[in-house]
């Protein structure tokens, strides 16, 4: 099981990440366990400091951006 967290605090940018996240989990029809981190100590201990981010299995993979869907088919698939 993938693990993923999408750390945000609730904005737009942080939502729009969170619904790429869930489609390309669905697409991939890969089984995963998606998290929404919105602490921000949770978010700071993690050493994020742009939002939104995306984690996945315990690795930071994007941050301060919004990956669209297929980046994160590829982020999930290993190739990245």
């Amino acid at each position: 099981m993938v693990r993923i967290e999408v750390l945000g605090m609730g904005c737009e940018n942080c939502r729009r990440l969170m619904s790429n996240v869930e489609a390309a989990v669905g697409q991939l029809g890969i089984v995963a366990e998606i998290k929404k981190v919105e602490d921000n100590a949770a978010i700071m201990e993690r050493g994020v400091m742009l939002l939104p981010g995306l984690i996945v299995d315990g690795e930071l993979k994007v941050s301060g951006r919004v990956a669209d869907v297929p980046e994160i088919k590829q982020i999930l698939s290993g190739g990245t």
